[in-house]
């Protein structure tokens, strides 16, 4: 058996969907493994990757083609799914970050490095004990309540999820008590990117829409203030870094609006993972203490930054 074979067999019995077990994705995962032609998987390694190394890889060992503009083919065929069923991780840095970078999880490396040995069939058996299938969570998601709110006075619907969760406490508690009577502009289901976008008002005060696949998770904007909130929902990724700001500026140069950056948690223990990465002269909100702002820098309370 070649090694793309092996890679397809591993991912069926890891339980991936069909649709992850496609060439792509046994060359993403023997990329992952830095595992070429002639190795075993005993010699599998989890160091940090990117895209570009993956394709790099596959294309030089694999006698792939894929062009680099294939980068986001890759994530959303195989990485995404991957992680979702806790087969690798990332680094934590916004996805559009030069250093995004992912790596096989220990567990799962160790499972890989059993492969064809005595053992092999105990330690998948443990990670899937540990780790449900992707094929029975994607099948129970299915079945999930999808979340309601009331968007801009229309009923919508958001897809189950921890983020989605997040997302809908921050029109809901969040709002109220710190962007009163605000509009939401943008907010990206984690199933429909562009679930909420008013691209009409946010011509108006000067947005570049093209740019729209940079949006923060939320935007509010407070009109009696003239304010805008660019607020980030961060389940496992993408808090208000200096690099994350820089990116939301450039997008909005002819916007005249007060600017605010907000990063949002469900908890205090997700804000303390993330919390050396937080640009300084931004806003932290956390959902389990709804009514408390955590200020970076004291110098004042909640308001745009000159």
């Amino acid at each position: 058996m070649d090694q793309i074979e092996t890679a397809r067999k591993i991912l069926s019995e890891i339980g991936m969907p069909e649709k992850q077990q496609s060439n792509l994705c046994a060359l993403t995962l023997l990329a992952l493994c830095d595992i070429k032609k002639q190795d075993t998987l005993a010699n599998a390694s989890n160091n940090w990757i990117r895209i570009h190394d993956i394709i790099q890889f596959v294309n030089t060992n694999y006698a792939s083609s894929y062009a680099e503009n294939s980068r986001e083919t890759f994530r959303k065929q195989a990485l995404h799914h991957f992680r979702n069923a806790a087969l690798i991780e990332d680094n934590g840095l916004a996805t559009n970050s030069p250093n995004y970078r992912y790596r096989l999880t220990s567990e799962f490396l160790s499972v890989l490095k059993k492969n064809g040995k005595r053992g092999y069939k105990k330690a998948l058996k443990d990670f899937l004990t540990n780790h449900e299938s992707l094929k029975n969570k994607y099948k129970s998601k299915k079945a999930m309540p999808m979340l309601p709110i009331k968007i801009n006075d229309k009923d919508y619907s958001l897809s189950p999820g921890s983020h989605n969760q997040l997302q809908k406490a921050i029109l809901e508690e969040f709002a109220p008590r710190f962007a009163p009577n605000s509009e939401c502009l943008y907010l990206g289901d984690t199933t429909h990117k562009d679930l909420v976008r008013s691209v009409k008002k946010m011509e108006e005060l000067g947005f570049d829409i093209t740019l729209h696949d940079k949006m923060p998770d939320v935007v509010l904007y407070r009109p009696d203030k003239d304010w805008l909130y660019f607020i980030e929902a961060v389940d496992s990724v993408g808090p208000m870094s200096p690099e994350r700001i820089i990116d939301i500026q450039r997008m909005t140069q002819q916007v005249k609006c007060g600017k605010i950056f907000v990063t949002a948690f469900l908890d205090f223990k997700k804000y303390k993972r993330f919390s050396e990465q937080i640009a300084w002269e931004t806003e932290v909100w956390i959902a389990e203490m709804p009514d408390h702002m955590i200020h970076l820098n004291g110098d004042k309370f909640l308001g745009p930054r000159s």
